[in-house]
């Protein structure tokens, strides 16, 4: 079932929910790639899960097995994209309710938040349309 207001699910519908914070990269197994649009962290993703679940435990243990997939599988085409030090895995939803992780590249040259936990949406670094495609399609070309 769909939730009318969720960004994830109404994503071909009502396009601008998810426009407002990210841009749609592909489908996985089960799951939608998202880069975020706000890239203090280049290639920060979210990979949000296909249907409108909340929690972990609303899945079976092969579906739970194939989200972790598609969330490695989304790690390792960040780190082959952007050599990152580290990608930090942040699940919340607190508000949004549809189960979906944060992957964040950390850069140690780029002391940005080094060593302490990101912020949601720091409203630091925004690209153009351009540099959004390209990310796009490094990320692409490493799935």
């Amino acid at each position: 079932m769909k939730d009318q207001n969720c960004a994830y699910c109404m994503r071909q519908e009502k396009p601008e929910l998810l426009d407002a914070f990210g841009v749609y990269i592909c489908d996985l197994s089960v799951s939608s790639l998202i880069l975020f649009k706000e890239q203090s962290h280049p290639g920060r993703c979210i990979v949000a899960y296909k249907d409108h679940v909340s929690e972990l435990v609303n899945l079976s243990e092969a579906e739970r097995d194939a989200f972790f997939a598609d969330v490695a599988r989304a790690a390792k085409a960040i780190h082959a994209a952007f050599h990152p030090d580290k990608v930090n895995y942040g699940a919340y939803g607190d508000t949004g309710c549809h189960l979906h992780f944060h992957l964040v590249p950390k850069y140690r040259e780029d002391d940005f938040e080094w060593g302490g936990v990101f912020a949601m949406n720091p409203g630091r670094k925004t690209l153009s349309e351009a540099e959004y495609a390209e990310m796009i399609e490094k990320l692409k070309a490493n799935l």
